[in-house]
């Protein structure tokens, strides 16, 4: 699961929407730095992606994957997670759409601005501006996620080829996220 599944699972607690989305920054007891709502968002964050990791439906869509993108299976799967969530976030979320969704993020970021990590604080102005959460619903929103990661992390990434990939396999990956989404959502709120 990636930035916007992570929020999602964390409901309406604004700090602990922080701490989850500061997860991947924070590592070992370096949580214990933060205010105890963050900090128990920093470890959902942890019993959310080991959860998602072990998951049999998880596992079947990282296997459908691994024959086109390797050891990069496992992230690009976390990335169309998201993107099936933001495309169908109605479904999910009945209460609010994405765009009142993301703003509401978007907010709690500011308001617990001085809690970020430095690198989260180095991209989240980027991040919140260009309303990240938001484009993750459409494929072009997706690729241009995918090509950040690209500069930034690692040129392993093919946003071209992975956004192939998920248009010649959309239909299953949806039918394997919404069997997966009601027990992530079960087990988390």
């Amino acid at each position: 699961m990636n930035y916007l599944a992570h929020i999602y699972l964390s409901g309406n607690d604004r700090q602990l929407q922080v701490g989850n989305f500061i997860g991947d920054f924070v590592k070992g007891k370096s949580h214990e730095n933060y205010p105890k709502r963050i900090q128990e968002g920093i470890l959902l964050h942890r019993e959310i992606d080991t959860f998602t990791d072990c998951h049999p439906i998880f596992l079947e869509t990282v296997g459908l994957m691994r024959p086109t993108f390797g050891r990069y299976s496992g992230i690009i799967a976390d990335m169309y997670y998201d993107y099936l969530l933001a495309s169908d976030f109605r479904r999910y979320s009945p209460k609010y759409n994405l765009n009142c969704f993301a703003a509401n993020f978007y907010l709690s970021t500011l308001l617990n601005y001085r809690h970020l990590p430095e690198q989260v604080k180095s991209f989240i102005f980027h991040f919140i501006g260009t309303n990240r959460l938001k484009k993750y619903a459409s494929y072009q929103g997706l690729h241009r996620a995918l090509q950040i990661m690209e500069h930034f992390k690692t040129n392993a990434i093919k946003p071209d080829l992975t956004i192939e990939f998920l248009k010649e396999n959309e239909i299953t990956l949806r039918k394997q996220f919404h069997a997966f989404m009601p027990e992530v959502i079960m087990y988390f709120k």
